[in-house]
C-alpha cells in the first residue's frame, strides 16, 4: 500500500511539470521492464525535458517494499532549468533539488 501511495505521489508531482511545448518529440529513450528484478527507465524529449528512474524491491523487516529512485529535469518558464531529484519507498516520495524547500 505504501508503494502504491509513493507512486501516485511521484506522478502527482510529475503531472504538475508545466507543458508548453506540444509539438516536442521524444530524442532519446530506454526501457528495461523484465518484469522480475524491478524496472529502469529514461527519455530526453526535443524541449529539453529529461527524466532516469530504476526500482527495485528490497526487504524492510519482515516486508518486501518496491523502492524507486531517480531524477527528472525540464527547463521552467522563467528560463531556468530544474532538477528534482527523488526517493519513493516506504517512508513517501523525497524529492530534493536546490529550488525545493528544506523542512
Amino acid at each position: 500500500m505504501k508503494s502504491f501511495i509513493a507512486i501516485a505521489l511521484f506522478v502527482a508531482v510529475a503531472a504538475a511539470i508545466p507543458v508548453d511545448n506540444k509539438d516536442a518529440v521524444i530524442t532519446k529513450q530506454t526501457f528495461n521492464n523484465i518484469g522480475v528484478d524491478g524496472h529502469q527507465y529514461s527519455y530526453e524529449t526535443s524541449d529539453g525535458k529529461s527524466e532516469v528512474q530504476e526500482g527495485s524491491f528490497k526487504n524492510v523487516g519482515p516486508e518486501q517494499v518496491y523502492e524507486v529512485r531517480g531524477s527528472f529535469s525540464y527547463p521552467g518558464p522563467d528560463g531556468v532549468f530544474y532538477t528534482v531529484n527523488y526517493v519513493a519507498n516506504e517512508n513517501g516520495f523525497q524529492p530534493s533539488g536546490e529550488h525545493i524547500p528544506k523542512a
